[in-house]
């Protein structure tokens, strides 16, 4: 398998069916699984995705009995590809598709060759309070951390499976997955990518939830590169 989709999803009823065509079209030279992690929908998510699986075996549903938050979603969707290497979209549809394409390619083709690609938005299509708090969060997370990325609240990202298992894990840390590859010595690049307006539903994220609370989590981003620490290893009696 060439290559695993992992999208959280969360009351997201109107947007899936649509969102997996599209994946479905725009990745249809590769053999391609997508998982969908229903971290705990209390609306028909599921069930719409279960009838879509009956004719696109391709579809893979893991359910979380209760929700348990983004992060917690992404790394189950992980645990449970196949391939070794994974994109990830967000379950809303603001996130185009047709961008996967352009991060297998900078992966292949970018010196050092790099463990994950970031999409960095373009032109967002967010109301000005989210653009306004993910500007706020954007700059003092880069300022602190230093992992040279735009926008890591982008949720289209293509990345390393066993890199990523063996990053520490918490809420929250789908937002500083580049810092966290940075802490392990991989290389992390960024590709301008599409966003898009959501088209059903309405946003899981605010002010509290997406610039006060990362607040607390960048602090502890923070701490974990301070304290990282990298020996150089031999084997063997090397002296003369």
């Amino acid at each position: 398998m060439d290559l695993s989709i992992v999208i959280p999803v969360y009351n997201e009823e109107q947007n899936v069916i649509e969102l997996a065509g599209e994946v479905l079209r725009a990745l249809e030279d590769r053999d391609v699984e997508i998982i969908f992690v229903d971290d705990g929908s209390r609306d028909k998510t599921a069930e719409f995705l279960t009838q879509f699986q009956h004719s696109h075996p391709q579809v893979r549903l893991i359910r979380h009995q209760a929700n348990c938050g983004q992060s917690a979603a992404l790394c189950t969707g992980v645990r449970s590809a196949s391939a070794p290497l994974v994109a990830t979209l967000d379950g809303d549809g603001q996130n185009d598709p047709a961008d996967i394409p352009r991060l297998l390619t900078e992966m292949q083709t970018a010196t050092p060759r790099p463990v994950c690609v970031c999409g960095t938005r373009q032109s967002r299509r967010d109301t000005l309070s989210k653009r306004l708090s993910s500007r706020i969060a954007n700059g003092i997370r880069s300022r602190l951390l230093g992992d040279g990325i735009e926008d890591t609240g982008c949720g289209l990202k293509l990345f390393n499976r066993e890199a990523f298992l063996e990053l520490p894990q918490f809420d929250h840390m789908h937002r500083f997955l580049p810092a966290l590859f940075l802490r392990a010595g991989s290389p992390v690049f960024s590709v301008p990518v599409n966003h898009r307006h959501r088209r059903h539903g309405s946003s899981k994220y605010g002010l509290h939830n997406r610039l006060w609370v990362g607040m607390i989590d960048l602090l502890g981003v923070l701490w974990l590169q301070r304290r990282t620490c990298r020996a150089e290893t031999m084997e063997g009696d090397k002296s003369p």
